[in-house]
């Protein structure tokens, strides 16, 4: 997926997300990390760390590799370091004291020399090399899972990931149980004709090496920073007052959501300051059940026997309602709080709903109505002929002087009945 920042690069060369253009912040890669000690100096320069990190697979996994070659590497680069009886290609994720600060996060001892190291820049035959290795996982995908299910074992192959001088596959699955797979790696070797090397990872691992968006409309957080994978229960969703849905607290990998421990804490600290042992309250009208607590407004929600109606009580209330049923008295009630919506409360209007009864009746008064008043405003000598009457004091004159008058279409209106006077219409 791309952001805002790629763009095509002075230099021709593409970071980041790598869709044709340049990453200015690297933002787009699958776990990044943020180099913020690069423009720091340091008093003694021989101390600099020498251990690399590189990623590979997109960023889907990372190690410690150590620099024994005169080059500075920076982030972006892409190198040669040692692999299994052969060489791996991989790009440079991370440099200098954060690396050292990584190292001893991960307790990994900068000292090791189990660390291995890092060969040489990237050549284009090393690039060419990968690239065919490479596009052989997609089927060696498909094989492996025929062959897992040839065999009945209970287990999901879940990725390849092919070492870039071809000499090596490492086989990622998932399996609820323990499994036996030591003929399924004879038949890998002799199909594929390299080393095979199993690893079992779960439905989270699989879901950020997957990928995807999440239902808050953001990568996920598995694929993009998140390391470390902690148990989540439901105990934290009954903490956040969230509705025990399955199917909307589940996340891609079918587990509950990881970002429901983001925010635990936060409620854990503010439920400190409600009272214990709160769940009911004795009233006259019953007993009060305790159904939520609202921690950003310090309310507690309560309903009576006998009534869906929710009341909101304040932490000073219920303390009080708490102390007076220790002493065996019953308050007359609850006295809840009115809580305003802050929302106009709306005025009803006249309009009324006619849909679905409107009948071909009113559509006809309608046209009439329209019709009679176009007819009263295209007579202009009407008014004209009623003045004339007037002045000569006679009806039919002054039905005369509608005849005289002209209609809306210019002619003589000569045929008209005379309204005016005592004159009915024929």
């Amino acid at each position: 997926m791309g952001c805002s920042n790629c763009g095509t690069a002075t230099g021709g060369k593409p970071s980041g997300c790598k869709s044709n253009g340049g990453c200015s912040t690297g933002g787009c890669n699958r776990l990044n990390v943020h180099d913020w000690l690069a423009n720091l100096p340091f008093s003694d320069p021989d101390s600099s760390c020498r251990v690399v990190e590189v990623s590979f697979n997109k960023g889907s996994r990372k190690d410690f590799y150590r620099n024994t070659t005169t080059h500075l590497f920076e982030k972006g680069d892409q190198v040669s370091v040692e692999g299994i009886s052969g060489f791996d290609v991989g790009e440079i994720s991370m440099t200098g004291e954060l690396v050292r600060l990584q190292m001893k996060k991960k307790d990994v001892e900068e000292n090791n020399p189990e660390i291995k190291k890092v060969l040489r820049r990237a050549t284009d035959k090393d690039l060419e090399i990968m690239q065919q290795n490479k596009a052989r996982e997609k089927e060696a995908l498909i094989r492996s899972r025929a062959i897992a299910r040839q065999l009945k074992l209970d287990m999901k192959m879940s990725e390849v990931e092919i070492q870039a001088d071809g000499r090596k596959a490492t086989f990622f699955y998932i399996a609820d149980d323990r499994v036996d797979f030591r003929e399924l790696i004879k038949l890998y070797a002799g199909e594929f004709r390299l080393k095979v090397e199993m690893r079992q990872i779960g439905a989270r691992q699989e879901a950020a090496k997957v990928g995807g968006v999440g239902s808050c409309g953001r990568e996920l957080c598995c694929s993009t920073w998140l390391s470390d994978f902690k148990s989540v229960n439901t105990t934290a969703a009954r903490y956040q007052n969230l509705s025990i849905n399955q199917s909307k607290l589940s996340g891609q990998c079918g587990r509950l959501k990881c970002c429901l421990n983001y925010e635990l804490d936060t409620y854990l600290d503010a439920l400190q300051s409600f009272p214990d042992n709160a769940e009911t309250l004795q009233v006259e009208k019953g007993t009060a059940i305790l159904i939520k607590k609202d921690i950003f407004k310090y309310l507690m929600w309560y309903v009576l026997p006998d009534s869906n109606k929710q009341y909101p009580l304040t932490i000073e209330r219920v303390r009080k309602i708490r102390q007076l049923n220790l002493q065996n008295v019953v308050p007359e009630s609850l006295e809840p709080v009115e809580i305003s919506t802050g929302k106009p409360k709306e005025v009803e209007s006249g309009f009324v709903d006619l849909v679905g009864q409107i009948s071909l009746k009113t559509l006809e008064k309608a046209d009439r109505k329209k019709k009679h008043g176009h007819h009263k405003q295209g007579q202009p000598g009407n008014n004209s002929g009623q003045q004339g009457g007037g002045q000569q004091g006679g009806g039919q004159q002054g039905g005369g002087g509608q005849q005289a008058g002209r209609g809306r279409d210019g002619k003589d209106n000569k045929n008209l009945p005379p309204s005016g006077g005592r004159h009915r219409r024929r």
